[in-house]
C-alpha cells in the first residue's frame, strides 16, 4: 500500500473556490484505480493533513498524473496554500485491532 501525506496551510485567498475545488478533487480520487481512502485532518495552529491510501504506486502515479488533480494542484501553489509538504511513503508493515467504525 502506498500512502500519501499532504501537510498545508490555506492562504487568506482559499475560501469557497478552495472548498469547491476540494470537494471535486475528493470524489475524482475515488474514482482512481487502486484508491482505498483518505482522510483531512485540521490542527489547531491551521495545519491541515490529507492522508490518501492507494493500493499500489501505479494508482499514485495515475493520481498523480490526473489532468483534473493538475489543474487543482496548479491553483493551490498559485492561490490556496501559504505553504504545503508532500510525502509518499510504501507501508512496511501494517497492524490493526479493536472494534471502532471505520478501520
Amino acid at each position: 500500500m502506498i500512502v500519501t501525506v499532504f501537510r498545508s496551510r490555506l492562504s487568506e485567498n482559499a475560501g469557497e473556490e478552495y472548498q469547491e475545488m476540494a470537494e471535486q478533487m475528493s470524489e475524482l480520487a475515488q474514482t482512481m484505480p487502486g484508491y482505498i481512502s483518505h482522510k483531512t485532518f485540521a490542527a489547531e495552529d491551521g495545519e491541515r493533513v490529507t492522508i490518501v491510501e492507494f493500493e499500489s504506486m501505479e494508482g499514485q502515479r495515475e493520481w498523480s498524473r490526473n489532468s483534473e488533480h493538475g489543474k487543482a494542484k496548479k491553483l493551490g501553489k498559485e492561490k490556496f496554500y501559504s505553504e504545503y509538504k508532500i510525502q509518499i511513503c510504501e507501508v512496511i508493515r501494517q497492524a490493526s485491532g479493536g472494534q471502532s467504525p471505520g478501520m
